[in-house]
């Protein structure tokens, strides 16, 4: 079959390639290896509910595909994503619980379509990775980063504790020590200590994070294609064994934590550039 098609699902091709994306773009790079990258400049790649919905679609659309051995995501060249948009939060005041609940499914929905993409994921960071975007590149199988890179989750100092299923990804890559220390203090983790900590697999000099992961890409899509998504799939079940039985209420802790003072107060001292006074109420 002609690229992009699939033996019974011709239209597939069509779907991924001729819509009418608005936040993301997506194409074809060589015969195996599709690219998709953020694409809301105007909001720093902020992941609102359009973004995160889109990035859920392509991911579903490329799932299975067996024409398609390798996919890339990426931002641009100044930042890969300012995290989650803050004012979601302010949209769900008027929203019941069990709507609340619903609504904040979309990011854990988007980072679960990401690793379960069949094809090898490969993440090129240059810039500011934050909070959501942390934990959809950490997500896909392979990070690429710039120098000038690193990823940052400022969850918890601002009140909330870090959700969207990442926990378990997170400590299977760099231990618990040092999730502990990612998770907790919401520090930049740059790219050089990215790649000594597990992170990031190759940092390359600033601006050559995509063109390193276009290398990455292509070298995967010379192996042979079924034990390539074999292995994929067996490292995967092995290191996330038990992350249903650890992660399944974080978004009910997201929704309690959201409603503390804390979280009030993360928030203000965050805008206000200062820093907070907690409680613990």
């Amino acid at each position: 079959p002609r690229w992009g098609q699939i033996v019974g699902e011709a239209s597939v091709g069509d779907k991924l390639f001729d819509h009418q994306w608005r936040t993301i773009r997506v194409e074809r790079s060589g015969e195996h290896v599709v690219e998709v990258a953020l694409n809301r400049p105007d909001a720093r790649n902020a992941l609102n509910g359009e973004l995160m919905e889109e990035l859920t679609e392509a991911a579903a659309l490329l799932r299975l595909r067996t024409d398609v051995r390798a996919v890339i995501l990426t931002g641009n060249d100044r930042y890969f994503s300012a995290g989650a948009d803050l004012s979601a939060s302010q949209a769900r005041v008027s929203q019941t619980l069990i709507e609340s609940r619903r609504s904040v499914m979309a990011g854990p929905d988007m980072c679960r379509a990401w690793s379960e993409i069949e094809a090898v994921t490969i993440a090129a960071i240059e810039g500011y990775c934050i909070g959501g975007g942390a934990a959809l590149v950490i997500s896909c199988d392979f990070r690429v980063m710039g120098a000038s890179a690193y990823l940052r989750l400022p969850e918890v100092p601002l009140g909330m504790n870090m959700s969207w299923r990442s926990i378990p990804k997170i400590a299977a890559l760099v231990g618990p020590s040092r999730a502990k220390q990612f998770v907790m203090f919401g520090e930049a983790v740059d790219a050089a200590k990215c790649l000594d900590w597990g992170f990031c697999d190759e940092a390359v000099e600033t601006g050559g994070a995509l063109a390193a992961a276009r290398r990455w890409a292509d070298k995967v899509a010379g192996l042979p294609p079924i034990p390539i998504r074999m292995t994929k799939e067996a490292v995967n079940a092995v290191t996330q064994a038990t992350a249903q039985a650890s992660i399944y209420m974080d978004r009910d802790q997201f929704l309690l934590a959201t409603t503390s003072q804390d979280y009030r107060e993360g928030v203000a001292a965050f805008r206000e550039k200062r820093p907070g006074k907690f409680t613990g109420a």
